[in-house]
């Protein structure tokens, strides 16, 4: 199927936010640079981005027709399954918009290579097109499918998570809940549970890692630990408890485990208020999770689809074709 549409998302700057707050650039300016702060930055940041963003936008009109939305109208957004959508930001806005997008192609474009790793953004605005012309054609092209996180609440309510869900408490207090998985149950009292899907395993996954690294190494004289890691396709998702207390009520020994389609995890909630369920360290992007709200976490019945570039189908191809040629 050929594409109609190439939906731009773009995000905004901290220079943009900046003035928002502030209500002016030079107001702005006067509270970084009293702080400290170089205010050239994010000017220069700004600038980058919004140049690399028009690259992108005439570069794209040449060749479909396009329509550009910001972060905040995601959820909202209707996509088409005619369209192929176009991410220029940071990798954290790859992972905010591929909850919204369902397994249409997404094509990200780092728009400052000088500032952002980009790790989902595979590609820069003056090598993006070709690709996307193939997309566009309904050509062969290459792909990477990401396993997603969802946790469905017993009201009917959802959440998608690309990296990573937290459950727990919106404040620095303990989360009280009830934890199952297949006949293992008992009472937590917790900092919270973090989720991972394969993706996400480099980030707030691998520090809680680093951590229990670090402690089990100073105080009892353990090994370094390996980071969990595991490919972004395969299905299953990683959760940890952190800081599970021990008391009267309280037990601590269902901490960590994997989630597969046949083994989800269940979280009933014991909090009055204050409890929420939120995905991608997005604390807007969240759910209420007091008492009376269960949660069954698991994975999302469809993958993100972030489009590669050329040489990742050929990697491919070869390591489909030795396994064939082995067999």
């Amino acid at each position: 199927m050929t594409a109609e549409y190439a939906v731009i998302v773009k995000t905004r700057t901290r220079l943009e936010h900046l003035i928002d707050r502030f209500n002016t650039r030079r107001q702005g300016k006067f509270y970084i640079e009293r702080a400290g702060g170089n205010f050239s930055d994010y000017e220069a940041e700004h600038d980058t981005y919004y140049s690399s963003l028009e690259t992108v936008q005439t570069s794209l009109e040449r060749v479909i027709k396009t329509k550009t939305i910001e972060r905040s109208f995601l959820p909202t957004y209707l996509f088409s399954e005619r369209d192929i959508v176009v991410v220029v930001g940071q990798d954290g806005l790859v992972a905010n918009t591929a909850k919204y997008v369902g397994g249409l192609p997404i094509i990200g474009v780092n728009p400052d290579a000088g500032r952002y790793d980009g790790v989902l953004l595979p590609f820069h605005p003056n090598n993006f097109l070709k690709v996307l012309e193939v997309v566009a054609a309904g050509r062969l092209y290459s792909f990477k499918d990401v396993t997603m996180a969802e946790a469905k609440l017993n009201d009917g309510q959802r959440l998608i998570a690309f990296n990573d869900l937290f459950i727990g408490a919106a404040s620095h207090v303990s989360a009280r809940y009830e934890i199952s998985q297949g006949s293992v149950r008992e009472q937590h009292s917790s900092s919270g549970i973090i989720v991972s899907t394969g993706a996400g395993s480099t980030g707030w996954l691998s520090s809680i890692i680093n951590m229990t690294a670090g402690v089990t190494s100073k105080f009892y004289g353990g090994t370094a630990l390996a980071p969990r890691r595991f490919d972004w396709s395969e299905d299953v998702l990683v959760y940890i408890v952190r800081e599970p207390f021990i008391s009267k009520t309280s037990q601590a020994s269902l901490i960590a485990g994997e989630i597969t389609n046949t083994n989800p995890l269940i979280v009933e909630s014991h909090m009055p208020t204050n409890g929420v369920i939120f995905s991608d360290g997005i604390e807007g992007d969240f759910l209420k999770f007091n008492a009376g709200a269960s949660a069954a976490i698991g994975l999302s019945a469809g993958k993100a689809r972030l489009v590669m570039p050329q040489i990742y189908l050929q990697e491919n191809r070869r390591a489909h074709f030795g396994r064939e040629k082995k067999s």
